[in-house]
């Protein structure tokens, strides 16, 4: 595949600023920004005002936009960072160039209106050959990455060239790329990490301790690998960094805006206002409405995604749903 072919990266938060700095290093990239405002503040302060604002940008190199379809003109891969929830109205225009595209998603969520994960969505709505799809996956909290500390990402796609292709575009003396093929399985991987994010959350605002979170967190991983068995079955490695490495991180970070969002539930704020407070989307919450749905039509043992499903969903106290969860760890 030509080394030359020209990537943007569509969205404004705080993964979308960090995936264009590392692009950025490597080769010119392309950037929408759906603000005016902010487009404009980049342009002329060189940072994200309001994502990773202590990020300096190399905006030689960076073709900035808010308008969506200049930027994906111009593209022949195009990196997906927006929110699941926002997708599918930043995506609608796109609807018939879409498909004359390579597309990576950067989003680890569920599409709400569609409960699909995104290479599913783009397939189903938007007509895209899965064999011009990836995915970028692995522990890779944004703030890190734009930090420039020592970093791992996947890139997982059908089309081998792609996947190294873009491998090639992202690996830099702090961040070590590799790729695979397994691409359902490592969005459904990156999606189920919100979830478990949650429950450590939860966890920590009700003040259990690292014990309970080694369990807590042993449990989530074969609960992972239950889930991924019955819905996408094939050879895979559950402990392989490309599933499990995300999952250790958002569950035990506090970067984590998932981790977050159970710690603030667990402290007693409304789930409402424990959203207001994060100021950002947190994808588990979405996700936790589809996996429980997924596992009730394939009968998948899952106690701790379930009482996350309680807590947000069925307005379970938490010191309750942690009690019976508690009980069915082992």
């Amino acid at each position: 595949m030509d080394d030359q072919l020209r990537i943007a990266v569509l969205g404004g938060g705080s993964w979308a600023t960090a995936l264009v700095k590392i692009f950025s290093s490597n080769a010119p990239v392309g950037w929408w920004v759906r603000s005016v405002d902010d487009v404009a503040h980049i342009q002329r302060h060189h940072h994200n005002p309001r994502y990773l604002s202590d990020v300096e940008l190399h905006m030689d190199r960076i073709d900035l936009h808010s308008d969506l379809m200049t930027v994906v003109k111009q593209a022949d891969i195009l990196v997906l960072a927006v929110p699941s929830a926002f997708m599918v109205d930043a995506l609608a225009p796109l609807k018939d160039i879409l498909k004359t595209k390579r597309v990576i998603s950067a989003v680890k969520g569920i599409v709400p209106e569609t409960h699909q994960i995104v290479g599913e969505y783009l397939r189903d709505h938007m007509g895209l050959d899965m064999a011009h799809f990836g995915a970028i996956v692995g522990a890779c909290h944004a703030e890190e990455v734009a930090l420039e500390r020592l970093s791992y990402l996947t890139i997982a796609a059908q089309d081998g060239d792609l996947a190294t292709a873009m491998a090639k575009r992202l690996q830099t003396d702090h961040v070590h790329v590799s790729t695979m093929d397994d691409v359902v399985g490592c969005e459904y991987a990156a999606v189920l990490k919100n979830i478990y994010a949650i429950a450590a959350g939860l966890a920590h605002g009700l003040g259990y301790g690292d014990n309970f979170q080694a369990v807590l967190v042993s449990n989530a991983q074969r609960e992972m690998k239950r889930f991924m068995k019955a819905v996408y079955p094939m050879k895979r490695k559950i402990t392989h960094t490309a599933y499990s490495s995300d999952l250790f991180v958002t569950m035990y970070s506090p970067f984590s805006r998932n981790r977050t969002l159970g710690h603030l539930v667990g402290k007693g704020y409304s789930l409402k206002s424990a959203m207001a407070e994060i100021g950002m989307v947190a994808e588990g919450y979405y996700a936790a409405k589809h996996i429980w749905e997924v596992k009730k039509d394939r009968a998948v043992k899952m106690p701790v995604a379930s009482a996350v499903h309680k807590v947000l969903y069925r307005n379970m106290p938490p010191q309750k749903a942690l009690q019976i969860l508690a009980n069915k760890l082992v």
